[in-house]
């Protein structure tokens, strides 16, 4: 009969943590990857690109107020990470990608975009002082690399500086999302909670975006009609209601608990099979057919993610910071939940 030691009962707790925190990254990630195929129909039915990110940040922030609410003393407690949430994670990354798009392709954005994990794994090596794993490297690299292929970059290389400047910002601000989102998670039960730190983001980031969309200008009429996905219509309400509830809602609450239970580094180079996710949705939803290249780069891409979460060193270790990351305390409350 084997003898269960307290060290292999908290290591078995701790793989199962990771498992949790990878399911929910991944899940994450398919929430995020379906914003564009639902946004796209209504782009294409009238609506202006900066005004459906205004639906979709004020639309979940109303979702999240009473969230808010009853987290009010968060705003006197953490007024410093709400506010960096808000501007970098939620309104910086959505308003700095859109402006990208109006200037350079696509791919091209999505690609600089997603330059975010190697950013993550530079502020862990270069700001906090911290060793990072060869394998760790090598996953960012390949993730990149398969990223290229999937957005088809070499397509569209028609470079505006100030367009790659925005994209860059994009990146800049995604890794305040996965830094900010680790902030407190070695605190215990004084942790801020995730979802009131979401809740006030998706409030600050509804206000910052008010005035940089102006929605009073936007052609409300588009929302009581239709919308057509590949030639299907469907209700432009419904398309709202997917970006809002789960692209938006859902895609945070799951990120942001993701990350306390990786690793802002894990969590970042998981995410970017949103890219995949995003152009297997478009290809099965709206007719946008993959080519040979970007089924390989899919695969890279999650080659890479495996590889970089392969091997995880406890909070705490003097080993190098390799993808699977360091497994953090959440606080009692969300260990209940």
């Amino acid at each position: 009969m084997p003898v269960h030691t307290s060290e292999s009962r908290q290591a078995g707790r701790a793989g199962s943590g990771r498992g949790v925190g990878l399911g929910l990254a991944l899940g994450s990630a398919v929430a995020f990857g379906g914003s564009g195929v639902a946004a796209k129909p209504l782009i294409e039915a009238g609506l202006d690109p900066l005004h459906v990110v205004w639906l979709r940040v004020a639309g979940a922030a109303l979702v999240m107020l009473p969230v808010a609410v009853r987290h009010r003393a968060l705003l006197l407690r953490r007024p410093a990470l709400l506010a960096g949430f808000g501007l970098l994670a939620v309104a910086g990354v959505q308003a700095c990608y859109f402006a990208a798009i109006s200037r350079i392709p696509v791919g091209v954005a999505l690609l600089v975009e997603y330059l975010a994990p190697a950013l993550v794994l530079g502020w862990v090596r270069f700001v906090q002082r911290r060793p990072v794993t060869r394998a760790a490297a090598l996953g960012v690299v390949l993730a990149a690399g398969g990223l290229a292929c999937v957005v088809e970059v070499w397509s569209g290389l028609s470079f505006d500086a100030l367009g790659l400047l925005l994209a860059l910002g994009a990146a800049c601000c995604q890794v305040g999302y996965f830094v900010l989102s680790d902030q407190g998670s070695d605190a215990g039960d004084e942790a801020p909670d995730p979802l009131g730190v979401i809740a006030y983001g998706l409030l600050i980031g509804a206000v910052v975006l008010t005035a940089v969309a102006r929605p009073w200008t936007m052609d409300w009429s588009v929302l009581t009609g239709t919308a057509r996905m590949n030639g299907t219509p469907v209700a432009a309400v419904l398309l709202l209601a997917w970006i809002v509830l789960v692209a938006t809602v859902l895609a945070y609450v799951t990120g942001v608990v993701s990350v306390r239970r990786l690793s802002p580094q894990v969590a970042g180079v998981v995410a970017c099979l949103e890219a995949v996710i995003a152009t297997i949705l478009a290809w099965v939803l709206l007719g946008e057919h993959l080519s040979a290249p970007q089924i390989v780069g899919g695969f890279v891409v999650l080659v890479g993610a495996f590889i970089a979460q392969s091997s995880a060193p406890a909070k705490g270790s003097a080993e190098p910071v390799a993808s699977g990351g360091p497994e953090t305390q959440l606080s009692s409350r969300e260990r209940a939940a």
